[in-house]
């Protein structure tokens, strides 16, 4: 029984640190000075979204730079062919589409914004889906990965970004691309996106998945 108490009493008191952790965080985030984007928009058809300067820096090597003359994004895996795309290639060759979309980070704050890009399915069509197929890993420049079900990405035509409130998505963002994952928790939302899996592997976990993150990462 007191072996019962004492773990209990520890578990207070790291979720104790942990609020207190938080309540430091935001308060350290609310003195650090914003980035401005003076040319983006700011209201969508009557509806007003989030500024990009809102986004709370929380990857896990910083900002990165990609230049986008030497960009690729590989199509790999379980494929019939492996495809590379330049980022020009993925810019002028597919269908753009717009959509508000709100993401939620775990860490409670959230952010809603107007983003273009391209359906995921549309840059999968190239190398060919092998039926096997049952979930898609994505890779980013930093060494970040994630995966999501093929059957989500198809049927809830989710975008790969490459535009947010009608400005380039920023280095600090995610430039060149960033995945729009509508529903789920913001560790899914990928930025620098370098390679996209496709496998069988429905056990695969990211890289906060691989440390105790759902993998499914629905909203409630």
């Amino acid at each position: 029984m007191e072996k019962v108490k004492r773990h209990k009493r520890l578990l207070s008191a790291v979720a104790v640190v942990f609020l207190v952790a938080l309540i430091i965080i935001g308060i350290y985030w609310q003195t650090l000075p914003k980035m401005l984007y003076p040319e983006e928009v700011r209201e969508y058809e009557g509806q007003d979204l989030s500024s990009i300067g809102d986004f709370r820096e929380n990857s896990i090597k910083g900002p990165q730079q990609i230049n986008a003359s030497t960009y690729r994004l590989t199509i790999t895996g379980l494929v019939n062919k492996t495809v590379e795309y330049t980022y020009d290639d993925v810019i002028n060759s597919f269908q753009k589409y717009q959509k508000v979309v709100t993401l939620h980070c775990v860490e409670g704050w959230k952010v809603t914004i107007l983003w273009e890009g391209f359906l995921v399915k549309n840059l999968l069509e190239e190398a060919g889906i092998d039926p096997r197929t049952q979930v898609v890993i994505f890779y980013a420049y930093d060494g970040y990965s994630t995966s999501l079900p093929l059957d989500y990405l198809v049927s809830q035509d989710i975008l790969i970004a490459y535009k947010m409130n009608g400005v380039v998505i920023p280095p600090e963002r995610g430039f060149p691309f960033q995945l729009v994952a509508e529903s789920k928790y913001g560790y899914k939302w990928i930025k620098w996106i370098t390679e996209i899996g496709l496998s069988d592997d429905v056990n695969y976990k990211g890289f906060w998945e691989s440390r105790g993150y759902p993998n499914d990462a629905d909203l409630p």
